[in-house]
């Protein structure tokens, strides 16, 4: 956490009291969206107007990735069964273990871009065209995710970040884990059915690169430094991409001050803006200034 004069620091502690009635407001509203694009999806599976439906649909659901993150930190709400259960809903529809993802994200905050210690470094990041292009399709990733589920799974795991006496929920969870999809594909193939396939694996492909394009500009091209205001991006967007991104473009101010919810990071914005270093007026500006950043630096 980014350390600041008394007053700001009051001000700020003042803005981080979760609450349910917002966090179910905005659960409500995204898990609502996803079942509108899912319904748009299933009925036009066989016209041409699928495609479009598949991205729609697949926007909303990668972007459950915010949910996640923000569950992970316990703020979406004051009840930590909510928190517990909107992240396990997430990491189900990710294949992101929930309890390995909490200790990996929140190594990524201690460290934010320290090369050496920052677990969200630990993969290359893309410094040409084509391992630009690669890293948009999110196949990377979706191995990446498999291969950490499998290992969970195996009591594999020895990522530095999870500590050993967590390492037993760790195995359990994504054994779990692997057992819902095994149910799922079973259901599938006794019912002979491909809503799975139509509902959410479709849709997640379609929808991985704008969630890779909407990660890399949360550091990419920021100054590898411990303060938290130069090393994060805050973008200006507008309200639907706010709203699916769970206000985490604010993204430096969320850093600054991680125990504010996701509904407090604009007045957190408000109170920091004139402070935080790198801020882009769009996400194709910043886009554009992360993949300069990351070819230059190869």
């Amino acid at each position: 956490m980014q350390r600041f004069d008394a007053e700001t620091a009051a001000a700020l502690k003042a803005l981080s009291t979760p609450s349910d009635r917002r966090g179910l407001q905005q659960a409500a509203g995204h898990l609502g969206l996803i079942v509108l694009a899912g319904a748009l999806v299933w009925t036009t599976r066989d016209s041409p107007w699928v495609l479009p439906a598949l991205l729609v649909e697949g926007v909303a659901l990668v972007f459950l990735f915010c949910a996640l993150h923000e569950a992970v930190h316990y703020t979406p709400f004051a009840s930590r069964r909510l928190n517990r259960a909107l992240a396990w809903l997430c990491g189900l529809v990710l294949l992101i273990p929930p309890r390995w993802f909490r200790h990996f994200h929140l190594a990524h905050h201690r460290w934010t871009q320290d090369p050496g210690r920052d677990p969200e470094l630990a993969a290359a990041k893309p410094h040409s065209l084509a391992a630009y292009l690669l890293h948009l399709s999110g196949l990377p990733v979706w191995k990446s995710e498999i291969a950490t589920l499998l290992r969970n799974a195996a009591g594999r795991n020895a990522d530095s970040f999870v500590p050993p006496r967590e390492r037993a929920a760790v195995t359990r969870e994504a054994r779990i884990m692997l057992a819902a999809y095994a149910l799922v594909a079973l259901l599938s193939l006794a019912l002979q059915s491909r809503a799975a396939v139509w509902l959410w694996l479709l849709p997640m492909l379609a929808g991985q690169p704008v969630l890779r394009l909407y990660l890399l500009t949360e550091h990419g091209g920021c100054p590898a430094v411990p303060d938290m205001l130069r090393n994060s991006r805050t973008t200006q967007t507008g309200p639907l991409v706010r709203f699916l991104a769970w206000n985490m473009p604010f993204h430096a101010e969320h850093h600054a001050w991680p125990a504010a919810p996701f509904h407090a990071l604009p007045r957190a914005h408000a109170l920091l803006r004139e402070r935080i270093e790198v801020q882009a007026p769009s996400y194709r500006a910043a886009s554009r200034d992360v993949f300069r950043a990351l070819v230059a630096s190869r």
